[in-house]
């Protein structure tokens, strides 16, 4: 079902759930809703009114990243680790190298390499750094929290930062490895509790208030962090 709300058009999904979600999904800013089943159009209408500023906040950081040129992965261009921004430089040689140096991630890649080539090798760098802060945090927050995952894993996800499936494993996405430690913290602590807590309801922000006090604003922080995409 869609509906037409202050100008703006939301796809209204019904489930069998007890809160409401809101989504502006990229690459185009379209607007999602999942609502319970017994949630009225016109409740609907009210809830969306109150997140129009919002919404078109997301919807102009989609379109700043979409008039962005592509990404060449050369000399010059900027590149954010954990919050920090770098300037790549680029050499050549036979073999690759990825090293950061002050304020510059020198790579070396082969004169002939392709800017697909460049990428896929930085996201292999940055997947690599995730991995061992992962490793480090994750089992810090498992100690604090007396929860424990079924494993976890890092993929590109598009609409997500972290998600719990029902077998408790974790999913962090690759574009963390732009966000501050911080932000990490958070998507950690975030899906950890949905080991206890499946929904977002009174109980699962009462533990996030509990273990991350300032959790509000590490998500704005979050959500507001404009990235590249990566392929």
């Amino acid at each position: 079902m869609r509906m037409q709300v202050s100008g703006i058009t939301v796809a209204v999904t019904k489930k069998d759930i007890k809160n409401i979600h809101l989504s502006v999904m990229p690459p185009d800013g379209a607007v999602r809703i999942s609502a319970p089943l017994n949630l009225s159009d016109e409740s609907i209408k009210i809830f969306v009114r109150t997140k129009v500023a919002w919404i078109k906040r997301q919807q102009e950081k989609f379109a700043n990243q979409a008039r962005l040129s592509e990404r060449e992965y050369v000399s010059g261009e900027s590149i954010f680790i954990f919050g920090r921004q770098y300037y790549l430089r680029v050499e050549h040689d036979r073999a690759n190298g990825f090293v950061i140096d002050g304020q510059n991630v020198i790579l070396t890649v082969r004169e002939a390499s392709t800017a697909q080539q460049r990428e896929n090798y930085v996201n292999e760098k940055l997947r690599e750094m995730l991995i061992a802060e992962i490793e480090k945090r994750l089992p810090a927050w498992e100690k604090k929290t007396h929860l424990k995952c079924n494993g976890w894993q890092t993929k590109i996800m598009q609409n997500k930062w972290g998600s719990c499936n029902p077998a408790g494993k974790l999913w962090f996405n690759l574009h963390l490895a732009h966000t501050p430690i911080r932000c990490l913290d958070y998507v950690i602590l975030h899906e950890l509790l949905h080991l206890k807590v499946r929904h977002h309801n009174k109980d699962y922000i009462a533990l996030l208030d509990k273990y991350m006090p300032f959790w509000q604003d590490v998500r704005k922080e979050l959500n507001d962090f404009v990235l590249m995409p990566m392929k």
